[in-house]
């Protein structure tokens, strides 16, 4: 087990702060406040991944900030789309230490076509999918704040999901 620094420790806190936000704005079902405090929510994980070195995923993490704000101004914008997936890319070229940064890329990757192209549930189950990709990431990482954050963000998602579901049912039977 890695040693407990001062570092790591503030590393953790830093993730805990990002799972507040996260679950708060996964659990809106208005995707503005969904893109606000995610925005806020990646400044602390590019923090947290900063504090444990993990190079890839910091950067990917920043890049999120500017792609939230980008998508909310521009939504399905492809060219925009393009540009913040050669972005993403090219953050993860000139930061790469090995396979452990492959699930930072693809959640990257994959958060970044999702919020771009689809909205609503669509957006959600891409960005769960990411979700997943982010937990790895964490572990890899070593960060137990992160991981439960990116869990928790994953659960939620798919709880959001039914629930947007049932409310399109119940104005589909009610009219």
């Amino acid at each position: 087990m890695e040693e407990i620094s001062p570092t790591w420790l503030l590393g953790q806190g830093v993730s805990l702060v990002a799972l507040a936000l996260c679950i708060v704005a996964f659990a809106s079902k208005r995707d503005d406040k969904l893109f606000v405090l995610l925005l806020f929510a990646n400044v602390a994980f590019a923090a947290q991944f900063a504090l444990f070195e993990s190079w890839v995923a910091a950067g990917i993490s920043a890049l999120i900030v500017l792609r939230i704000a980008l998508v909310r101004r521009f939504p399905r914008n492809v060219s925009l789309m393009l540009g913040m997936l050669v972005a993403t890319l090219a953050v993860a070229m000139l930061t790469w230490s090995g396979p452990r940064d492959i699930p930072a890329l693809m959640a990257g990757l994959l958060g970044t076509w999702g919020m771009f192209m689809l909205r609503g549930i669509a957006m959600r189950a891409a960005l769960a999918v990411a979700a997943l990709c982010w937990v790895a990431s964490n572990l890899l990482a070593g960060s137990i704040g992160g991981t439960i954050a990116e869990s928790l963000i994953f659960v939620t998602n798919v709880i959001t999901i039914i629930r947007l579901r049932r409310d399109a049912h119940l104005r589909y039977i009610h009219g």
